[in-house]
């Protein structure tokens, strides 16, 4: 198939109703697929919470879990405030790689404690893994001729290894929105979630100390005794 004709499907419909798939697919990572992120973290962090992960996995795997949130969230917020080129092409497929990596880290720390990992919390991980790459090839077919500049090493492109601040910037309304998204569905259940761990392993900490403390007395006072 020519170029010419992938670019007339491409711009009309099968009713024959002409579009910008451009802005189509701007739309779709916009108002679709970015939101929609949203709601398997949180079913995730439910199923976290219903397996007390403070009682188990501890404060290790929610750190791990902040973890993943940040190799998402830079990408992501840089992405919304500037021009997708080398540079940033380059953050958002190390923050890829980077966050699978820690996604298996995150899945062997979980079954070697004593937290159960049921079958649709991993059916969750299926979708919290899959979407990052979602975004980042819709953002490549958009930006092609950035990918190519990528692959040459930016040769050319005086602009291709700084941020490049939008030349259309996304509504305040919209950055607002989001902002509130993640403060609500992000950073209050797994900000949650670690004071929870910490809360709870300070306290364990504390009753295996007295615990010892009460053995060593117990066991000094039976040695007194028997002399």
């Amino acid at each position: 198939m020519s170029i010419d004709r992938a670019k007339e499907i491409s711009a009309t419909g099968v009713t024959g109703v002409t579009v910008d798939v451009g802005d189509a697919t701007t739309r779709y990572l916009l108002y679709g697929l970015l939101p929609s992120w949203f709601v398997p973290g949180v079913a995730d962090w439910v199923m976290h919470r219903r397996t007390r992960i403070e009682e188990t996995a501890g404060t290790k795997e929610s750190l791990i879990h902040s973890l993943m949130m940040a190799e998402v969230g830079i990408p992501i917020a840089l992405t919304l405030r500037y021009e997708v080129n080398p540079l940033l092409l380059s953050v958002q497929l190390g923050g890829a790689a980077v966050h699978e990596a820690t996604a298996l880290w995150d899945v062997r720390t979980a079954v070697e404690s004593e937290r159960e990992v049921k079958p649709i919390e991993q059916h969750i991980h299926s979708f919290l893994e899959s979407l990052p790459f979602a975004a980042l090839a819709s953002l490549m077919c958009l930006h092609a001729d950035q990918v190519k500049s990528l692959l040459r090493g930016g040769r050319g492109d005086p602009d291709a290894w700084r941020l490049v601040p939008r030349r259309r910037p996304l509504s305040r309304g919209y950055l607002a929105g989001i902002a509130a998204a993640i403060g609500t569905c992000v950073l209050l259940p797994y900000g949650e979630e670690l004071l929870r761990c910490v809360r709870t392993g300070r306290r364990n900490r504390k009753n295996d100390k007295n615990a010892r403390s009460d053995a060593a007395r117990w066991s000094a006072a039976r040695s007194g005794k028997g002399r």
